[in-house]
């Protein structure tokens, strides 16, 4: 599997014929390199953790330049957010799903689990579009991996770990709207066993958030897990 993280939560994880985009906040984003054609080139599905706009992203028009190439996108996310992007238009097949519910993508699976936040249109009126959630992708033959979404710790991430094994994870730590370094690192050692590489995110994409990973290395110093600390259009290989 190759993972590419395009900063803030947007990554990219191409794997057999699959090429999954995760909460593509790509156009609006001050710290994403590249252009969005690149890093949606060949894409295959859209995965989305929740409805705040720095997450749904660039949804709509990818999905949009999908169909009018004559691509119909997959996009997972729950009911009342695959209902709000057939509002604004947006193509594609919607696969709808919820907490603790799992889909077969044909080649892979989704689970959706827990986070902590809130969802909801950032514009006014603001429009409810689900609970947050985080998404665990699952693949024969690749690590299980983790996308945490927007969420504070807790201690049922211990209960994630347990059921669904994941060996690779993106965690939150740019504090002000989810964990804190900190905390982040607190939710590693206290909840995460077995976790083998951990990545972090949403942290320096604007100056209310952390700005960089500096303090999250440090609490982790000392500790068996891999921090991977991307830049911006990164890529590695798990």
């Amino acid at each position: 599997m190759k993972i590419t993280w395009f900063s803030h939560a947007a990554f990219r994880l191409d794997f057999a014929d699959k090429a999954v985009l995760i909460d593509p906040f790509l156009s609006g984003n001050p710290t994403f390199k590249g252009t969005v054609e690149d890093a949606t080139r060949g894409a295959s599905h859209i995965l989305l953790t929740h409805g705040h706009s720095d997450h749904v992203g660039d949804t709509i028009s990818i999905l949009e330049d999908a169909a009018d190439a004559s691509r119909f996108l997959p996009v997972v996310a729950n009911p009342e957010l695959i209902n709000y992007l057939a509002s604004k238009g947006g193509g594609g097949t919607g696969v709808m799903m919820n907490t603790g519910g799992t889909v077969d993508l044909d080649g892979f699976t989704v689970t959706m689990v827990r986070a902590d936040h809130s969802s909801g249109g950032d514009s006014l009126p603001s429009e409810y579009l689900g609970n947050p959630t985080g998404l665990i992708v699952k693949a024969p033959g690749q690590p299980t991996v983790w996308h945490m979404g927007d969420t504070d710790i807790f201690s049922d991430m211990a209960l994630i770990c347990e059921i669904h094994a994941p060996k690779i994870v993106f965690l939150p730590i740019g504090d002000r709207f989810t964990m804190s370094p900190a905390t982040a690192a607190l939710a590693v050692k206290r909840f995460l066993p077995g976790v083998e590489t951990v990545v972090p995110m949403h942290f320096g994409t604007f100056p209310i958030l952390a700005p960089d990973a500096s303090a999250f290395v440090a609490a982790l110093e000392g500790h068996p897990v891999t921090v991977k600390v991307l830049a911006s259009g990164e890529s590695f290989d798990a």
